[in-house]
């Protein structure tokens, strides 16, 4: 028996999301923030018996912040469990409890091979009777009952026997209604399922073990309630007969006698017994004092003062884990709570579930990618969490679930989902090949190039005084895998997150027709642009194809390839400046600056390939990456494609922005600049929320009229 799915609706940072799992090993792949956590307790909320208390006890922190108001609104945790065994015992827990039963008219004579589970935290009956006497469309009736409710009008009730999709909206809104409209649910719907009795608790009969991330662990080892070593030992303790622990008692009880009756320690007694009485008094003075030995004489103390000690490195020293290197000690951490598991599983229970929350703190990347491929027990399903690109990349992507904020929501996407098992294949390949934060990106832009995958980054931060990754872009180079083998991914059935793609169309920038006279380098020449150019109208036929009806992707082109485009987007400057890193006779340097300063582009085309030809793409890109500057002019193609990616900024970002361009235009204003106190008042009434980002451009292109800020945005102008 596994988990196949887990749904939570308007819980924590979901508004909804549903997760899909497999049997072995899972992996929820998220940037911080993103609600790694949280789905780890909701799972616990459920089926870890240390945490079913909590659940009764949800608080308004738990309601999805992005809710208009919490008061009256639902919050469900669903779990879906798939491959049920067909021993006796199991069916009949499910069939009286959780099961979903088969639709066949005999179902009852079938064995049960899914079954749900359900935490709904909702208002109590009393209240759901008045939510659905309110008329329909009534808002000022209904808005005015739900601000009068509290948590203490809510339940928490555990259903099964449900196959009902809480995570659609239609649902929910028929089940509880759709307040935005004043539309209530009805007081009862038999689609959240039978409600089940405490004594059928799933809890007793799986086993959980949540091993979570660490980042004190010292303090979780001195501390007897998480102390690991502790409930390992307490596991065992229990099968120690008493016989055997009674000499070893007597022994510490001797221990303690032996050590109070020592000369100097009565001496220090009667000393303190005699200044207190000088200092205080008799009548204010203690009755009786000793001073006796603290050793502990009950079997369960005993092993509370068992300490674990490791050696590192080295030699035969072994120190206490507060020596140890971090990733050290929770690695000693991580094998304690895996075989506390072990422990748990020999009760045999219907299934056994391990959480593992973020296993790369302080663990070595080498680690990481051990751990994760050797944690693997029979009969065990395993849930990491992870925001460590080391260990996504050798996760199977049919095993993942990646999480992504939308806003003030967090979603979940499976990036298999739809795919062929040969497209599966071919992703995994990627991702097992290339090591990128593919799957952890807010958005993505794909190229296939050195020169893009060098040069896009620094002139973004050279213009706009922000990285890619402020901006919460990745580029990632695709190289030779092919664009559409990566980006399949990015769609409405998988990752919903934007991915722009940059190619270049290789477009003709001479005549290619052969001209009497022309000597053989020309004539390959020709014959190359030729085929270039047919096999880019090939290729932009075929993305646009691809890209057709999916929201999520776009492709933008270079009209010839990188290296001419930045010329023509009016770089002729940056590209004579790295003329001389290229050649070294002076000859050759002023044709070569003629060349790029002709404005004939069958000129500058061919001089700028050919010394990206003389160097190589990548060290020709490293070359000019030294020259470029904040007069840089993106081109278009790539404009376009960050724009996509990125179709919003937050405020603070374009703050950001404009105060660097800002700043730059004071710095080169040699008797400064007059409108500058004006622009800075206008930033920070845009910052405020005072005026909007139209305003803020038209302020700003008064103030610094002709800075490349406004090339980048003209879009939204």
């Amino acid at each position: 028996m596994h988990i196949s799915k887990l749904t939570v609706v308007n819980y924590r940072n979901f508004a909804r999301a549903r997760l899909v799992f497999q049997k072995g090993v899972n992996t929820i792949i998220g940037e911080n923030g993103s609600g790694k956590s949280n789905l780890f307790r909701a799972i616990r909320l459920l089926l870890d018996d240390t945490m079913v208390r909590s659940a009764y006890r949800l608080e308004e922190s738990d309601f999805h912040r992005g809710l208009d108001s919490w008061q009256g609104h639902w919050i469900i945790i669903s779990v879906e469990f798939s491959d049920i065994g067909p021993d006796e015992a199991i069916q009949a827990l499910f069939l009286h409890g959780t099961g979903v039963v088969p639709a066949a008219t005999a179902a009852l004579e079938e064995p049960i091979g899914r079954a749900t589970y359900n935490l709904i935290f909702r208002p109590k009956k009393d209240v759901r009777l008045k939510l659905a006497a309110v008329d329909d469309f009534d808002r000022p009736s209904l808005d005015l009952l739900r601000s009068q409710i509290t948590l203490a009008d809510y339940e928490t009730v555990f259903t099964g026997r449900s196959d009902t999709d809480f995570a659609d909206p239609v649902v929910y809104q028929r089940i509880v209604g759709d307040f935005n409209q004043a539309l209530t649910g009805p007081v009862d719907d038999s689609a959240i399922g039978a409600r089940i009795p405490q004594v059928l608790s799933l809890t007793k009969e799986v086993s959980l073990t949540f091993i979570q991330a660490l980042r004190d662990v010292v303090s979780e080892f001195h501390n007897n309630r998480t102390n690991p070593l502790l409930a390992l030992l307490k596991a065992r303790s229990g099968e120690i007969p008493p016989a055997t622990m009674e000499p070893i008692v007597n022994r510490v009880k001797e221990l303690n006698a032996s050590i109070e009756v020592l000369d100097d320690v009565q001496t220090v007694r009667s000393e303190i017994r005699s200044t207190m009485k000088d200092a205080a008094g008799e009548t204010y003075s203690p009755a009786a004092m000793s001073i006796r030995s603290d050793l502990p004489d009950e079997a369960e103390r005993l092993f509370q003062s068992l300490r674990l000690f490791i050696g590192e490195a080295e030699g035969q020293y072994e120190g206490p884990i507060h020596e140890l290197s971090l990733g050290g000690a929770n690695l000693i951490y991580l094998t304690l709570k895996l075989l506390e598991f072990k422990y748990q599983s020999t009760r045999e229970p219907v299934a056994n579930f391990l959480l593992i929350e973020e296993p790369e703190a302080h663990i070595h990347t080498h680690i990481q990618k051990t751990l994760f491929d050797r944690i693997s027990y029979a009969d065990t399903q395993i849930i990491y969490s992870t925001h460590s690109t080391h260990i996504s990349e050798i996760s199977k992507v049919r095993s993942v679930n990646i999480l992504g904020k939308t806003g003030e929501a967090c979603e979940a996407y499976q990036p298999a989902t739809g795919l062929t098992p040969t497209e599966v294949t071919h992703v995994q390949r990627y991702l097992d090949a290339v090591r990128s934060n593919l799957l952890f990106a807010r958005s993505v832009i794909l190229v296939e190039g050195d020169a893009e995958e060098i040069l896009i980054p620094v002139m973004v931060k050279k213009v706009l005084g922000l990285s890619l990754d402020e901006l919460g872009i990745s580029l990632i180079n695709v190289r030779s895998t092919g664009f559409k083998n990566v980006a399949l991914l990015f769609h409405d059935e998988r990752i919903r997150k934007r991915c722009s793609i940059i190619t270049d169309l290789d477009s003709l920038f001479i005549d290619p027709a052969p001209a009497i006279g022309d000597a053989e380098p020309i004539t390959r020449f020709k014959r190359k642009c030729q085929n270039s150019h047919d096999k880019g109208q090939t290729r932009k036929a075929d993305l646009d194809a691809f890209v057709e009806g999916n929201d999520w992707l776009a492709a933008h082109y270079a009209t010839h390839t990188f290296e001419v485009d930045f010329v023509l987007a009016g770089n002729v400057d940056l590209a004579c400046a790295v003329v001389s890193q290229v050649y070294i006779d002076p000859d050759t340097i002023s044709i070569a600056e003629a060349d790029l300063r002709s404005g004939d582009r069958s000129r500058y085309g061919q001089r700028m390939l050919t010394m990206a030809s003389n160097e190589g793409k990548g060290w020709f890109a490293i070359l000019m990456a030294d020259v470029l500057d904040a007069t840089t002019a993106v081109p278009p193609y790539i404009r376009e494609a960050i724009l996509f990616a990125r179709s919003e900024f937050s405020r603070e970002i374009y703050f950001n922005m404009y105060s660097y361009r800002l700043d730059r235009a004071v710095h080169v204003a040699a008797a400064g600049l007059a409108s500058e106190e004006n622009a800075r008042a206008v930033l920070q009434q845009f910052r405020d929320g005072a005026i909007d980002l139209s305003v803020l451009q038209r302020q700003m292109e008064a103030a610094m009229p002709g800075d490349r800020i406004h090339d980048f945005f003209s879009d939204l102008l």
